[in-house]
């Protein structure tokens, strides 16, 4: 078992990092430690490029049916990084490559960022979490105050660049009608929606 990368279902996750632009209060690191088969996804210090990948390959098994980039932290809080080790991803396995994001890529690396994902990453999702931005403002609490609405057009942009970009959100603390209104929005951008349980 890794802290760095682990098994969850048929999927190998990569945990890359613990920053996140966001606070959210449905937040799985404020209930666990760990996700899957991994170790503790607290990391003492922000990993290496070739701490990550010796990790991937190590915990690499047979049966896995994709990569993601999804750890304790906002994988695209270290873009480089994470471009990095999809091209080494690319050289060495056929496995598709998935990325969970809050979708503020571009806020956070301060330039458009969906173009550098072409030929890369096969989905995207981005967690929209609320039908609008106040409501977003209030359970994410965002480092950004334009963050919704950055999220819907990288979400957006990436649609030009990624094979399959979807959106998601958690069942809470959300109610019925809002789960419903982020079903609308999503409908009205005609990208997908996939509703998670809190756990």
């Amino acid at each position: 078992m890794s802290n760095l990368a682990y098994r969850v279902r048929n999927g190998l996750y990569l945990n890359v990092t613990n920053l996140c632009s966001n606070t959210c209060s449905f937040c799985i690191r404020n209930g666990h430690e760990t996700v899957g088969n991994s170790d503790c996804l607290w990391l003492s210090e922000e990993p290496s490029e070739e701490e990550l990948w010796s990790s991937l390959n190590a915990e690499m098994f047979p049966e896995a049916v994709e990569i993601v980039f999804c750890g304790y932290g906002e994988p695209m809080m270290r873009l480089d990084l994470v471009l990095a080790l999809c091209r080494r991803i690319r050289a060495n396995y056929t496995l598709p490559i998935r990325i969970n994001t809050n979708g503020q890529a571009d806020l956070i690396a301060g330039k458009r960022t969906a173009p550098l994902l072409k030929g890369l990453v096969d989905v995207i999702s981005v967690s929209l979490n609320a039908p609008n931005a106040v409501r977003y403002q209030e359970i994410c609490s965002p480092a950004y105050p334009d963050a919704f609405e950055a999220l819907l057009s990288f979400a957006l942009d990436c649609r030009k660049f990624v094979p399959k970009v979807y959106f998601s959100v958690v069942d809470q603390p959300l109610h019925p009608e809002e789960i419903d209104d982020c079903q609308k929005l999503a409908a009205k951008l005609e990208i997908p929606l996939r509703v998670r349980t809190f756990e």
